[in-house]
């Protein structure tokens, strides 16, 4: 079966590889925006030994080869040893796709993995990869120096000669790694060469700027005669929302808000992008059913960042505060708020004499 590039590319939107060298700082790069976007990471590394065991010797026969020892392993000529690694990765890559596209389809994950340029044009645009590249010399004691490459730096010390495994594995490194970096430098691609005088922060920055990932939104709520209530009602009035905005603007400029109820606005460096509110009755005809997570939005070109996410968790924060233990969202949406952890209950009437769909969350 051969499957057209544009629909892989569609299918894996939602990926973001890091990629490049041994030693480069692909984990450590990923892990940082993952922490810092909220993004999950996929480690082709550690998906391996699932990959192999759901493979066939017929189909993936470098996958399932099996050395002795240590000896054996790093006993194979350069040429053998870099067949070796090319084939196993090719033939991981099927497992790797599949996954992907599993796992993407309800936002965004970065990929740690290993492509050659070639692969890359075939599967993904050059916004979605960044590579990061060391000059592939001497790479063997700084990747057995690392606390998460233990398994790999007894391994290799288990040979009977570790000077000539380490020598073999070098070699094979630097003979698979230098026409990569070179070609890698002389493209169109984004790249990072590693350097200290760096900060893992900065590369991480570096690398999340060419991915168009926005800062973390700060989720704030709002309290009335405040500057930010002034700019909460600015950026209501002139909102995208345009069924809703005069009425959420009318609640917030005269704050028809009793008791508890309140609104909470997302910010990106000092801009609003979002809100929610926390409210006793929403548009439908049910007083008996309350605190009501109502009027989650975001403009347009922050979607896709968890923002809402983050407002529904803010709301639903403030509600077990104020000693609630259900929150309630009404949407004509299926599969939405699910993932924010709402069930249905049931399908209800509003004012307008339309149907929606209640979801209820636990606190």
């Amino acid at each position: 079966m051969i499957i057209q590039d544009n629909v892989i590319k569609e299918y894996l939107k939602n990926i973001y590889f890091i990629c490049g060298t041994p030693c480069g700082g692909k984990t450590t790069i990923s892990r940082v925006i993952s922490k810092k976007y909220g993004i999950p990471v996929y480690d082709i590394d550690e998906a391996f030994d699932g990959h192999q065991a759901k493979s066939d010797p017929a189909f993936q026969p470098t996958m399932n080869k099996n050395f002795r020892d240590a000896d054996e392993f790093f006993g194979r000529s350069v040429e053998e040893y870099k067949s070796w690694l090319l084939t196993n990765t090719r033939e991981q890559l099927d497992f790797v796709l599949m996954d992907l596209i599993r796992l993407s389809q309800n936002g965004k994950i970065l990929c740690d993995c290993h492509l050659t340029l070639e692969q890359a044009e075939h599967i993904t645009d050059r916004a979605h990869i960044a590579f990061l590249m060391k000059e592939p010399k001497n790479l063997v004691d700084e990747y057995c120096n690392r606390a998460d490459h233990q398994g790999f730096s007894d391994f290799i010390h288990s040979a009977t000669d570790f000077e000539a495994a380490r020598a073999t594995c070098n070699e094979t490194l630097m003979s698979l790694n230098t026409k990569f970096y070179q070609d890698v430098h002389a493209s169109d691609y984004f790249w990072l060469e590693r350097d200290d005088r760096r900060t893992v922060d900065e590369t991480a920055t570096l690398v999340a700027k060419h991915f168009g990932f926005v800062e973390p939104a700060s989720i704030v709520k709002v309290e009335r005669g405040t500057p930010l209530a002034e700019e909460f009602l600015h950026f209501v009035e002139n909102c995208s929302w345009t069924e809703v905005r005069d009425h959420i603007a009318g609640l917030v400029r005269d704050w028809k808000f009793t008791d508890w109820e309140t609104m909470f606005a997302a910010i990106i460096d000092g801009k609003i992008v979002g809100m929610a509110s926390l409210l006793k009755t929403d548009y439908y005809p049910l007083p008996e059913i309350f605190p009501w997570v109502s009027c989650v939005f975001v403009e347009k070109e922050f979607r896709g960042n968890h923002i809402s996410g983050k407002l529904i968790d803010a709301a639903n924060h403030y509600a077990k505060e104020q000693g609630f233990t259900k929150t309630y969202i009404p949407t004509e949406y299926t599969g939405l708020y699910e993932r924010y952890g709402y069930e249905y209950i049931k399908d209800i009437v509003n004012y307008g004499g339309g149907t929606d769909r209640l979801y209820v969350k636990t606190l």
